[in-house]
């Protein structure tokens, strides 16, 4: 018995990742939100921000199906809020959902406005609603920092199938994205 569990631990440890998910916007379908990073940010880190209307409270969705292994605080939550935009910054990712697709492919979503609308162990599909875009943490203003990971690795986002371009973190850069996340 035990050598069975080793085996199976081993061989899921070494398996290489699967194909990457066919990743959508994390966000309502049809919108044109902002994809950026900046100086310092991190390599592959993406934080979104909605092209029009208001930041404050937008629905945060799942970018693809699958099991949510981590929905809570990372961190000091801060006190900025959206009738205190101002308040003092926390430190880490805030509210925080991080969802577990599969061959060895998961997504985080930091900064959420509140507690996270699902929690750990519970599966989602894509388009489900995770929480609503905050600016807890270590945040300067509401947006949604996003991560795609493989094998544990931040890699470059991809969505409907074509890379966000954001690939590294040595200068201010940004592009606008139109969301595929549609039932």
């Amino acid at each position: 018995m035990v050598a069975a569990a080793a085996v199976w631990f081993i061989e899921r440890a070494v398996r290489p990742p699967g194909p990457r998910p066919a990743f959508q916007l994390p966000v309502a379908c049809g919108e044109t939100w902002r994809l950026s990073t900046y100086p310092g940010h991190g390599e592959f880190d993406v934080d979104l921000y909605p092209t029009s209307g208001e930041t404050w409270g937008r629905p945060v969705l799942a970018s693809f199906g699958g099991t949510v292994v981590r929905a809570g605080i990372n961190g000091r939550l801060g006190e900025r809020t959206p009738d205190d935009p101002d308040g003092e910054m926390g430190r880490g990712g805030g509210y925080w959902v991080k969802i577990d697709h599969g061959g060895k492919w998961s997504t985080l979503y930091l900064h959420l406005l509140e507690p996270p609308m699902v929690r750990e162990g519970q599966r989602v599909e894509m388009g489900d609603q995770l929480g609503r875009l905050g600016s807890t943490g270590e945040s300067s203003a509401p947006h949604l920092h996003y991560e795609q990971q493989r094998g544990g690795e931040k890699v470059e986002t991809h969505f409907a199938g074509e890379p966000s371009t954001i690939t590294h973190d040595e200068e201010e850069y940004a592009v606008n994205r139109v969301s595929g996340n549609c039932p």
